[in-house]
């Protein structure tokens, strides 16, 4: 390799250092200046932001170049909202369809059934409005009746239970079956006598008539309340439901009546003489009629040693019961006398 010629062909400055020719120098290197200046329009830019626009702006509308002036609205709609419009008919016309529309209603009806059939399940648990109908289905023969055994219990000598406690029964088919319609009717008249005695007296006033039966109805709750506590505490099981607490401590209310209509009539000294006579009364038939309820354990079925289903009861917590018995027998006095005293 002959170096020398190699040194000679490259041409040297004043200094002696090789001269390399710069790309656009080089023989057959051309630059790429030279093609863009052949545009017209580049550098322009009123051009270059106009294709940028026109860019973007086409990449949205990707049907434009097929459209043409002579051409329909509807012929050049992009395919999406065609299928749209499609989809828009097509439901349109399923919700017009009578089949539809009573599926529809069926399964409404269905959805109000089932929500209704829960929210009676949840109020049942505390407020048992099956059973309610059931205290109010007497006549005229079990009222008069059961009111000669609230105020006369001691010549009464049925007081046994003939009927299946866990079953609702109509208290006209049973003298002995707690009901609501006497509570009920004498709470009502009470009220209406206590009015009218407050009018004898020139005290009547529609502010101390709701009063008289706020107190009234209070009263009542709150002995209610106190006796399902000392059943829950003392751990009492017997049949007894709210209701039937309820309907045996608004039997007062009968009590009540009588006493004030003897003060009324007799004064004092007759006031004393029914109120006391009343108080003996009631707690002689609340004893009489709950002793077979709360001092006997509800009956059981449990299989014997051969296999066969027996009734079985058992006498847990005597004394407790007893107590409460007692406590039911004993508050109904004093409520009555509570209850007059202020009236009469």
């Amino acid at each position: 390799m002959n170096f020398n010629d190699q040194y000679n062909r490259y041409p040297r400055g004043s200094s002696g250092r090789k001269l390399i020719k710069r790309p656009l120098e080089t023989p057959g290197l051309q630059s790429n200046s030279n093609i863009l200046q052949t545009h017209p329009n580049i550098g322009n830019p009123q051009y270059s932001q106009m294709y940028s626009e026109n860019s973007f702006q086409n990449i949205n509308k990707p049907y434009a170049s097929n459209f043409t002036p002579n051409m329909k609205q509807n012929e050049y709609q992009p395919v999406s909202q065609q299928i749209t419009g499609f989809n828009v008919s097509n439901q349109a016309h399923i919700l017009t369809d009578p089949l539809v529309t009573n599926m529809a209603i069926q399964y409404g009806q269905a959805l109000v059934g089932s929500g209704k059939q829960i929210v009676d399940k949840e109020i049942e648990k505390y407020v048992p409005l099956s059973r309610l109908k059931y205290y109010f289905a007497v006549d005229t023969s079990y009222v008069s009746r059961k009111l000669s055994v609230i105020l006369f219990p001691f010549i009464h000598s049925d007081w046994s239970i003939k009927y299946d406690q866990n079953e609702p029964i109509q208290p006209k088919f049973e003298i002995n079956a707690p009901d609501l319609y006497i509570p009920t009717m004498a709470f009502l008249t009470y009220v209406l006598l206590a009015g009218l005695i407050l009018g004898m007296k020139n005290l009547f006033s529609p502010e101390k008539l709701s009063i008289e039966a706020t107190n009234a109805l209070g009263w009542t709750a709150i002995e209610v309340i106190i006796q399902l506590l000392m059943l829950y505490i003392a751990n009492i099981n017997t049949n007894l439901k709210t209701l039937d607490l309820i309907a045996y401590s608004s039997y007062k209310y009968v009590g009540i009546i009588i006493v004030m209509l003897v003060g009324l009539l007799m004064g004092h000294l007759g006031y004393i003489i029914c109120l006391i006579y009343i108080s003996v009364s009631l707690a002689f038939f609340l004893m009489r009629t709950l002793k077979l309820q709360i001092l006997t354990e509800p009956v059981t079925t449990q299989p014997d040693v051969y296999g066969m289903p027996q009734q079985v009861s058992h006498q847990i917590g005597l004394k407790r019961r007893q107590y409460f018995l007692l406590f039911m027998a004993c508050t109904q006095p004093i409520l009555i006398w509570w209850f007059t005293w202020r009236i009469v």
